[in-house]
């Protein structure tokens, strides 16, 4: 095998810290993925992981090597598209996750033009409302909403979630349109829940640049954009949506913006990707293609400067 490929496997192995996980996101055998790491480690006559039953980890001699070899892949990446039409035609494989409905409504629809663009370049496109750990899962990239906890990772901001207060007219019919936040004890929510944590979150506004919070009564829970959507056009209560996601409803009439003065706090859009020294040039491409895309479809109004 390859030493260049030897070296993704190990990389893969170590920071999924599993041999069938990184099996299963290279799709290959586990036996070939063994096999590769075994190789490597009889070459540099060193021991790069302990195993046992249930995970593996990196020895001293394997984190040193972890480092090395990441620099080592990404300039082999970029040297092999130094000569491919003056490096703007990347080969590989690039995997990212991101919301459901920005995955479906955006991303998945501008892919085509993307990849006539780089014939060479493939896409795995996860979409989940769910955090997902990069090393673990083998992703390239993620697109996060809200505050970031992983320090390890490094993050471009793509900009600032503008959320609106929602509710279907045949709701409002029934029980009234709320004049402002004193209202809301007589209404209920399409409640969502963090699909991370499972935590119902508060119904939230600002007032005099503080944020305020009460908890709503609703008969319907939900853990993705999507899920609370359909529950609000179909009359079940109130809700607090991305104003990106709800252009096509509001122009429609099928949903009514409600308490306009009282929004929730923006929330940041940020892509996330491995603290690497050099990005490889498949990276580099599809994480600047997919930041200009979501700027311009859901921050429109925004002049935002490129990092």
């Amino acid at each position: 095998m390859d030493r260049i490929d030897l070296f993704r496997i190990f990389i893969r192995v170590a920071e999924s810290r599993s041999f069938t996980h990184a099996a299963d996101t290279l799709q290959m055998p586990r036996s070939t993925v063994s096999t590769a790491v075994q190789e490597l480690e009889s070459r540099l006559e060193a021991r790069l992981l302990t195993r046992t039953t249930r995970s593996v980890s990196l020895t001293p001699d394997g984190a040193l090597f972890h480092q090395r070899a990441l620099h080592l892949v990404a300039d082999t990446e970029d040297a092999e598209n130094l000569f491919r039409q003056d490096g703007r035609n990347p080969q590989g494989h690039v995997r990212v996750n991101l919301p459901g409905r920005l995955g479906r409504l955006i991303v998945a629809p501008a892919l085509p033009a993307f990849l006539d663009r780089y014939p060479a370049l493939d896409v795995e496109l996860g979409m989940t409302d769910r955090s997902i750990n990069l090393a673990e899962d083998g992703t390239d990239c993620v697109v996060r909403v809200g505050a970031l906890k992983d320090s390890s990772l490094i993050g471009r901001k793509i900009g600032d979630l503008t959320f609106l207060n929602v509710a279907s007219p045949a709701y409002l019919e029934r029980y009234g349109h709320p004049r402002s936040p004193a209202d809301l004890s007589e209404h209920q929510a399409v409640l969502y829940a963090s699909p991370s944590t499972g935590r119902v979150e508060d119904w939230e506004w600002l007032e005099n640049r503080q944020c305020r919070t009460v908890t709503l009564p609703g008969r319907v829970t939900v853990n993705s954009a999507e899920g609370a959507i359909a529950c609000c056009l179909a009359g079940l209560g109130l809700a607090q949506l991305p104003a990106y996601d709800l252009r096509t409803h509001l122009d429609s009439g099928d949903l009514v913006e409600i308490l306009p003065d009282w929004r929730a706090p923006s929330l940041p859009m940020t892509l996330l990707y491995p603290h690497r020294k050099h990005l490889s040039r498949r990276l580099q491409v599809f994480t600047e293609w997919l930041t200009d895309l979501l700027r311009h479809a859901c921050f429109p109004e925004t002049d935002l400067k490129n990092d």
